[in-house]
């Protein structure tokens, strides 16, 4: 499954300092004036906002929230996305109850989601479907057969730049899209990969928790296989666990992997025998389709090396169940339900503590936007998208980038040949809202009404031949990396460009109806998060084409390392769960991008006033209502596994820390009296300011 860089994810400060300064007046409990975007009744007026201003914006509804169960947490995420869920259901099963044309991306929809729903087709079939995969495994008899089988496994995995976990349970991912060094051309990009717990650190740490994990995670093994009929499952459960524990044990850690410099490794195809032995790699690309590349980049080298060595060192029987257990793990949610019940009873309640699996029409629903994503979006947006909330959301980015544009130009700290550079990225910004200007087509794609399983590989292998014509053609520097319907945002610093898909451009982040305060204090903040990304501690590295280049002089590049590791340290303090903090180094990119979005939301704000002071609304000033808006876009509850699980495997902090952000703005000291004594007050110079 691909996984992009999520901007929402989700803890709450320790105590330090002590209280001094009365929170803001109450505001009447029903508005008199336009709609503000607030939810007014979610505050908690007995907290001060300079102790926690998560629990200020959020504490009342805090306290009566309920996590569904089926879900690992629930907020203002949750709401945007049952929002979208809920549309596209409605919209895929008017088109199922249909009768639309054979060939139609109508026709494959409603066949796709009427297969996922058929469980009796489903339970018939039994493990049929992997009966072709089962015997190319059986097949094996020598390492140069499992390289072909590797190889021919590989598959489109995840933007490594973006994602919050660069592994695959294939051995090997693949990514394309131009040179870090070369941007007129496309490059193949190799991942590391080769296990099935959510990352190397579910393997390798030592906390109790994990520990445990690691032990129900072999009971799991064992269970599936001895479900599919293996004669000695717990033995092959413990040799499958012990490879992927060297697996883990050679892969890269996340902070290394999210270091472009250590993956700019452009290997030619003869490298891969010399610096990398033990795969037969001729016949690994061979059924890859890579064979006609000259070129490589091996995002991992270490990994690449450390994993094709374990190829040749491991029992090619070892290697034969991991392949068949992989195979049965992947695809268990489209198998029979026994097998569909035991997946969730593991990665869902296990892993993320979610006590039940959701509807199977929601899953479908996910299924059939991930695997029809365009088909289904380009109807989504015709039906939910105005021109109008486009156009509106355009100004906005265009407010806010003339606002960052501001902000480099009186940056005392920025030299001339530094800005120039600066304002050149912000210049050749590539926005695209709502929708890509093209669509993907669907029309080789064989969609059958009664074969669940085999409708989803048939459209894996799509994506994958999508991804390999891609590196026969020029690049596409308006490609997007995600559907209209997708509740998310994105900074693609190779392309210079942002996504915002149209799925996100709802209540409360974006209301064309509500005040401006709150549309700038949430939407708006995400609009300056992302571009902010194009200055973060990766997305600085890229020049204005997308190229992986040092266009910083040495002084702004030590002002820049100096701010960065204030926030790190700043982020380091929140303790998550007992005895387990974020990790400040890990999140840095988006930490950035909070405090530097922010900042220029704010200042685009204040643009947008003309001049002229904010209305005061229920009580609240314009500045209360901006961070007010800020502070409930991250509105967040979670289960305490799926918040372990988030601080392995997530760069991004989770979002009761995010919403403290404010404490980084001087202009939230002022909108909310926050005094020195409370706890999240910062001295002028202690406050992170990077754009």
């Amino acid at each position: 499954m691909q996984r992009l860089r999520w901007i929402f994810t989700a803890a709450v400060l320790g105590a330090i300092g002590s209280l001094m300064a009365a929170p803001p007046a109450a505001p009447a409990a029903k508005s008199s004036g336009p709609d503000i975007g607030i939810d007014l009744k979610g505050v908690d007026h007995s907290v001060l906002p300079g102790n926690n201003f998560f629990d200020y914006a959020n504490g009342t509804w805090l306290k009566t929230a309920q996590i569904p169960a089926d879900r690992s947490s629930t907020g203002t995420f949750l709401q945007v996305y049952e929002l979208a869920e809920k549309r596209s259901s409605e919209m895929i099963r008017s088109i199922a109850a249909g009768h639309a044309a054979a060939g139609s991306n109508e026709r494959k929809i409603a066949d796709y989601y009427a297969a996922y729903m058929d469980e009796a087709s489903i339970e018939k079939h039994g493990l049929a479907p992997l009966k072709d995969q089962f015997a190319q495994i059986d097949a094996i008899k020598t390492r140069d057969d499992l390289a072909g089988v590797l190889g021919g496994e590989q598959r489109a995995d995840v933007d490594p730049i973006n994602d919050t976990n660069f592994s695959t349970q294939n051995l090997f991912g693949l990514f394309v899209t131009q040179g870090l060094e070369d941007p007129a051309h496309p490059m193949a990009y190799l991942l590391q990969g080769g296990i099935a717990l959510p990352s190397r650190d579910y393997y390798l740490s030592q906390d109790a928790q994990m520990a445990g994990f690691r032990a129900k995670y072999q009971t799991y093994v064992a269970s599936l296989l001895k479900l599919a009929g293996t004669a000695d499952a717990e033995a092959q459960a413990k040799a499958i666990v012990a490879l992927e524990t060297k697996i883990a044990q050679a892969q890269e850690s996340l902070v290394d992997s999210q270091d472009v410099h250590k993956a700019n490794n452009v290997w030619s195809m003869a490298d891969f025998a010399q610096k990398a032995p033990g795969l037969n790699w001729s016949a690994y690309f061979k059924a890859a389709g890579l064979a006609d590349q000259s070129h490589i980049d091996v995002w991992q080298p270490s990994a690449t090396t450390a994993i094709a060595k374990l190829v040749a060192s491991e029992s090619l029987d070892t290697w034969k169940q991991l392949l068949r257990f992989h195979a049965l793990n992947e695809t268990s949610p489209l198998l029979p339900k026994a097998y569909a019940d035991l997946s969730f009873g593991f990665y869902g309640t296990t892993l993320q503590g979610v006590p039940k699996q959701r509807d199977r029409w929601k899953r479908a629903v996910g299924a059939t936007n991930t695997d029809l994503g365009d088909a289904v979006g380009q109807i989504y947006v015709q039906r939910y998208f105005p021109a109008s909330s486009k156009a509106k959301m355009q100004e906005m980015v265009k407010n806010i980038i003339a606002a960052f544009a501001d902000r480099v130009d009186t940056l005392a700290w920025m030299t001339p040949a530094t800005r120039a550079k600066a304002k050149e990225k912000l210049q050749t910004l590539r926005v695209g809202v709502g929708y890509a200007d093209t669509w993907r087509s669907y029309a080789s794609l064989d969609v059958k009404p009664d074969d669940a399983l085999g409708n989803h590989e048939r459209a894996v292998a799509l994506e994958y031949q999508h991804q390999l014509a891609k590196l026969h053609q020029p690049v596409d520097r308006g490609e997007w990396w995600m559907t209209p319907q997708t509740v998310n945002a994105v900074n693609l610093p190779l392309q210079n460009a942002l996504n915002f898909p149209a799925a996100i451009l709802q209540p409360p982040f974006f209301d064309p109806k509500a005040d401006d305060a709150a549309n700038y204090g949430a939407i708006g903040a995400v609009i300056g998060h992302e571009i902010s990304h194009s200055f973060d501690n990766t997305g600085a590295d890229f020049d204005a084409q997308g190229k992986l280049e040092n266009w910083w002089t040495p002084q702004d590049a030590a002002h820049f390392q100096a701010a960065t590791q204030k926030l790190v340290k700043q982020f380091d303090q929140y303790e998550a769960l007992p005895g387990l903090h974020v990790n400040g180094q890990q999140t840095l990119g988006e930490n950035i991008a909070d405090v530097s979005g922010l900042t220029v939301a704010y200042a685009a704000y204040h643009k947008s006033l003309g001049g002229k002071p904010a209305a005061v609304v229920d009580g609240l000033t314009g500045d209360q209502r901006f961070f007010l808006a800020f502070g409930q876009a991250w509105r967040f509850k979670i289960r305490d596994a799926a918040l372990r699980q988030e601080l392995a495997v997530d760069v991004h902090a989770p979002a009761m820390f995010r919403a403290l952000t404010v404490r980084n703005i001087d202009g939230w000291y002022d909108a909310f009296n926050v005094k020195p004594g409370e706890k999240l007050y910062l001295a002028p110079d202690d406050r992170v300011k990077i754009w």
